[in-house]
């Protein structure tokens, strides 16, 4: 009963501990594959642009039109997908609608008007 036991808590344990291992193994990956002109997010939420990737430790991000900093690559969350958001005002602007999720200004409402 006690051999059971054991292998009903090694199992779980073991297959967590690989999971944890090829996240890591990935993440790894991500930070080595990293070349300028990529865009990123940190883990702490701050998206842009790699400015130089040539560094070991270290890579550089440009967050706004000449604004580039410093970070360490263990930051670097995951890349990002390219999103144009002008071509979705764009074609907002050709349809007369606003995008989806665009905030939407109420009127405010009269309490003294006679309905």
């Amino acid at each position: 009963m006690f051999p059971l036991l054991l292998v009903l808590l090694a199992v779980p344990l073991f297959l967590s501990a690989r999971k944890q291992k090829r996240a890591m193994a990935e993440q790894q990956q991500l930070q080595s594959s990293l070349q300028p002109g990529d865009k990123v997010m940190t883990t702490s939420g701050l998206y842009g642009t790699v400015a130089d990737a040539s560094h070991d430790t270290t890579i550089d991000i440009e967050i706004s039109e000449g604004v580039v900093t410093r970070w360490l690559r263990a930051a670097i969350r995951e890349k990002v997908a390219d999103t144009d958001e002008a071509v979705v005002e764009d074609s907002a602007d050709e349809t007369g609608e606003q995008p989806v999720g665009a905030a939407q200004v109420a009127e405010p409402l009269d309490h003294n008007a006679k309905k």
